[in-house]
């Protein structure tokens, strides 16, 4: 079994691991072998160092997901990097929030594009890679709002809930030719994305009383769930959903 979740010699592209969960799911697949490559906006090197610790390679690709341009060339230049690509994790997210009546046209594009249009260019262009030599892991970050409809935040749930069907309509497709496309299913976590939620008294309160673990979940909850979606111990694993919420969908 050891050798089952040993990732030795990948390479795993990484979006949205400067922090949070995907810095989580960065780490623990450099932990358990992998070489990452890290999309990313910013410059920030923070998680890059800590993987390099670990002993693995890291490159950092520079890729606005807002910049469709950029989004389109990310998967090409991880390939130049390292020489192929084997798993790819699409983690990064915005959030908009605002009653729906108020929503702006402006706030549901640009959360539709980095949410979605991203997420399935990039599922693209790895999977041509990956149709090449039969193998790859494709990880997608889903959320609670792929099953529910959340408050406040029309787009985003909108996007997740697409995210969802597209890791099946994903799997369907590509699971005979030797690839995984699973996703991710994110609860409640302590990250600045839900820095508002977090602050709001009553409503923390309520988000906490409604997890049967009676904590918030944290980036280190995801290195495992990562590390078997994106190894040999998931062969048999295609389209599947994976919850990461403390018990909060089957409550």
């Amino acid at each position: 079994m050891k050798h089952a979740f040993n990732l030795t010699g990948k390479v795993a592209v990484v979006t949205g691991g400067t922090r949070g969960i995907g810095q989580g799911i960065a780490l623990g697949l450099a932990d358990a072998g992998a070489n990452i490559v890290l999309l990313q906006r910013s410059t920030d090197t923070n998680t890059q160092e800590k993987i390099k610790r670990l002993g693995v390679r890291c490159e950092i690709v520079q890729c606005d997901l807002e910049n469709l341009d950029e989004v389109k060339q990310a998967i090409p230049k991880a390939i130049e990097a390292m020489g192929s690509v084997d798993i790819l994790v699409n983690n990064a997210g915005i959030q908009r929030r605002s009653p729906a009546v108020d929503f702006s046209e402006q706030d549901w594009d640009d959360v539709l594009t980095v949410n979605l249009k991203s997420v399935w260019l990039l599922c693209q262009q790895a999977g041509r890679h990956m149709l090449e030599k039969n193998s790859g892991k494709i990880i997608n970050i889903a959320s609670l709002v792929s099953f529910q409809g959340g408050v406040y935040v029309p787009a985003y749930a909108s996007a997740k809930g697409a995210v969802g069907q597209l890791t099946k309509a994903l799997a369907n497709e590509w699971s005979s030719k030797g690839i995984n496309v699973n996703a991710i299913v994110p609860g409640y976590i302590a990250t600045e994305m839900n820095t508002a939620l977090i602050e709001d008294p009553v409503r923390s309160r309520q988000i906490l009383e409604r997890i049967p673990t009676g904590r918030w979940g944290n980036p280190e909850d995801f290195k495992g769930p990562a590390v078997f979606l994106a190894s040999d111990a998931s062969n048999y694993v295609h389209g599947h959903l994976l919850a990461v919420d403390g018990g909060w969908l089957g409550r």
